[in-house]
């Protein structure tokens, strides 16, 4: 059986999501990253040299990195049930760029723009000319992510998939998080309220 070791608000979240999508019967162990220290002892960082959520261990064996993750979860187990394209196929790559799109452009960007701003971020790091750039940067991406879906329902195409799951929950935290409205941006609000209203998104935590 997988186990899954997330914590509440992180980049766990789509993982969860990805794996009540998918069915699968799993082990799912939470950590208090604030409050626990399981997370930095050698135990854990033996599965995560990072110290950090989320890890799958599937097979004994563990991974990290959630665009890594939601990657395999879809090439293992969500070809066969409509929730990955097949590998090899022109969906298939489709998929991959999103679902790295997300992992790197977008969460580097919305990275940047709350190292610049968070009341919990250094002072010396904090910078309003470095949060407008990021924040005009994060306002481009959205656009990009609209232009994608014109024409469709989801990013891949007409159906629903992890990468529309894990760009999806990391936009719908990041709006949420920035004060922006994603109805400004043609094709997303509603893509949002898809994705977010499918009975497994209620499993994020």
């Amino acid at each position: 059986m997988p186990t899954l070791y997330f914590a509440p608000m992180s980049s766990a979240s789509p993982i969860v999501w990805a794996m009540a999508e998918l069915g699968i019967e799993h082990e799912a162990v939470e950590l208090d990253l604030r409050h626990d220290d399981r997370h930095r002892g050698a135990e854990f960082r033996a599965l995560n040299p990072m110290g950090q959520v989320p890890v799958l261990v599937d097979d004994g064996q563990p991974m990290f990195e959630s665009s890594a993750i939601i990657v395999y979860l879809g090439e293992r187990y969500g070809v066969e049930r409509g929730l990955w394209p097949e590998v090899g196929s022109r969906e298939h790559m489709v998929a991959l760029t999103w679902t790295m799109w997300t992992g790197v452009t977008l969460q580097r960007t919305v990275a940047q723009i709350l190292a610049t701003s968070s009341a919990f971020a250094p002072a010396e790091l904090q910078h309003p000319g470095h949060e407008a750039a990021a924040r005009v940067r994060f306002d481009e991406l959205l656009d990009v992510v609209g232009a994608q879906l014109e024409g469709k329902d989801h990013l891949v195409g007409p159906a629903f998939t992890l990468a529309d799951a894990y760009a999806a929950a990391t936009l719908g935290w990041a709006t949420r998080t920035l004060a922006v409205d994603p109805g400004t941006t043609p094709n997303l609000g509603s893509w949002l309220k898809r994705c977010l209203g499918r009975e497994a998104a209620g499993t994020m935590v």
